[in-house]
Parts: C-alpha cells; structure tokens; sequence
C-alpha cells in the first residue's frame, strides 16, 4: 500500500479534493456499439435515468462518452458525437448534482460540451488526436484527464506491443504532458490515467496496476479504469470462452482494490454502487498507514 499525494482540481462550480478518500467516476456510453452495455444507453431517457441513478448510488463524477474508442473501433464524427451528447448534458443540467466530464478527442466536441455545463475533460488519445483540446481545457480552465494509448482504438490491439510498458506509458505520458503545458494547461489541473486495455498485452495491465506507484512519481493524480475491461473476461474465461462484460464484476472489484492500494485517487466504474463500497474499505484501509 502507499500514502496517496492530495491535490486539488478546480472546477468551475466547485474544487474537488482528491486523495482523502478515492472519487468513483460513473461511466454513461451514449452511444450504440459500447462493449459494456452495447447501447443501453443510447436515447436521452434512458442515459438521463441511468445518471441519475449513478448519483444516487453515490458517484463522485459522472462521465460521459458518445464515441465508442473499444479496439477496432473507426471513431465517430464530431457531428455525431455532438449529437448524440448535447442532449443528454442539456437534459441533466439542474438535475445532477454532481460534476460531468466528457470523453471526448476532440476539441469542437469539447468546446460545446463545456458551454452545456460539462466541467472536466477526459481524453483516452492523451492530444495526440486533437492537441488543440488542450486549448480549449485551458481557455474554460478545467481539469483535463490525459491517458495513454498505443497507437488509436482501430489499431491498438494489432500493433506489437511495448517491450516495457512501465517505461512507454510514461514516456507517452510526458508528450501529452508537454503538450497540455504549452497550451496553457495549469500542471495542478491535469490527471493521469495509465489506459488500462488500451494499446496493452493482458499482462502489460497487470503489471501497469501493480506499478502505479512508479507512475504516481511523475507528480500528478491518478485515473484508473479497469472496469468490465477484456483482459477480466480473459482472466476469468470457462470452457475456452471469455468471461462477458457483465460477468466481470468480481474482476472488476479486485483491480479497483489494487489501484486504490497502489495510489489510484480516482476508479472510473460502471457499478458504481459495488465499488463504492471497495473504495470505502480500501480508504479505511489507507488511513492506517
């Protein structure tokens, strides 16, 4: 186990304090071809009630994405992507209590969901997609999560993977890093997310949640998403077959627990309300170091 660093993110309606206790960031895919939930989510009714319950269930943030980045993905328009998200923000604005983030690559996306009441960004590419996200997360001033992937959704699983994958996640990291800094991104403004599943061998995500405290010396907080992920199904596979995405809770639960133990400040979860409780038992956990 290791003491987590705080920090603090400042958001435009609030300051969110990470590290005393881990924040459960909910995930909500409005988008028909997700690989957790394969577009449950996909009309504004349904994603405003699944919101809504995530808060309910005690969710810190709530993140939403409306283009699919699960390998082999092509990627979505901004067109789409747009209009598939501006109603659900639209919907939910006055009606959740707690802050939004948006998944998103891409600037024009960005821009118009931070105007719809989104107040942190969340991009899986790190601005190696659009570096011009960067601006605009500087401009609103809201926190930025940068995470590292291998190449892009349609090609991360194909190409080889790193011979050190400690050692390309932080190199990958510093450029997104450096990137964001240039834009005018304030350094206590960023979070670092290793991207689990993404550009990794199966063992390459063992070992990148059992190495996180390695990556928590770069300074800034951490962002870990392990949830439901396909190394879980293949881990927990019968008969030759894959564990199915909503059978992977267990799996789920005890790479939360790890990440926690290994200086996680926040879990982005699909069941909130069970890891909740994980990241609850892992904080009493922490506070007797």
């Amino acid at each position: 186990m290791v003491r987590r660093k705080r920090f603090r993110l400042t958001l435009p309606s609030r300051v969110l304090v990470l590290g005393e206790r881990t924040l459960v960031m909910g995930v909500l895919n409005v988008t028909p071809d997700s690989f957790s939930d394969g577009g449950r989510y996909f009309s504004v009714k349904s994603a405003v009630e699944a919101a809504l319950a995530m808060q309910r269930a005690g969710a810190d943030i709530l993140d939403i994405g409306a283009e699919s980045t699960r390998p082999g993905s092509s990627g979505t328009s901004a067109e789409e992507e747009v209009a598939r998200l501006l109603p659900v923000l639209q919907a939910l604005r006055g009606r959740l209590k707690i802050p939004v983030s948006v998944d998103t690559r891409k600037a024009s996306v960005a821009k118009l969901a931070i105007g719809a009441g989104a107040e942190l960004l969340n991009d899986v590419s790190g601005l190696k997609h659009d570096p011009g996200l960067a601006e605009v997360a500087a401009r609103h001033r809201v926190p930025l999560v940068l995470m590292h992937m291998r190449g892009t959704p349609g090609t991360m699983q194909k190409l080889p993977f790193a011979k050190d994958a400690l050692r390309d996640v932080i190199g990958g990291l510093g450029q997104s890093i450096a990137i964001a800094r240039r834009a005018g991104v304030a350094k206590s403004q960023l979070i670092l997310d290793p991207g689990i599943g993404f550009g990794k061998s199966y063992a390459q995500n063992y070992e990148l949640i059992a190495k996180l405290p390695a990556l928590a010396k770069l300074g800034y907080p951490l962002l870990v998403g392990t949830s439901r992920k396909g190394f879980l199904g293949a881990t927990l596979a019968r008969h030759g077959k894959p564990a199915p995405p909503g059978q992977r809770i267990w799996g789920t639960a005890a790479t939360v627990t790890a990440s926690i133990l290994n200086g996680a400040h926040i879990v982005r979860v699909h069941d909130v309300g069970e890891m909740l409780q994980v990241a609850r038992v892992c904080d009493a956990l922490l506070s007797s170091l």
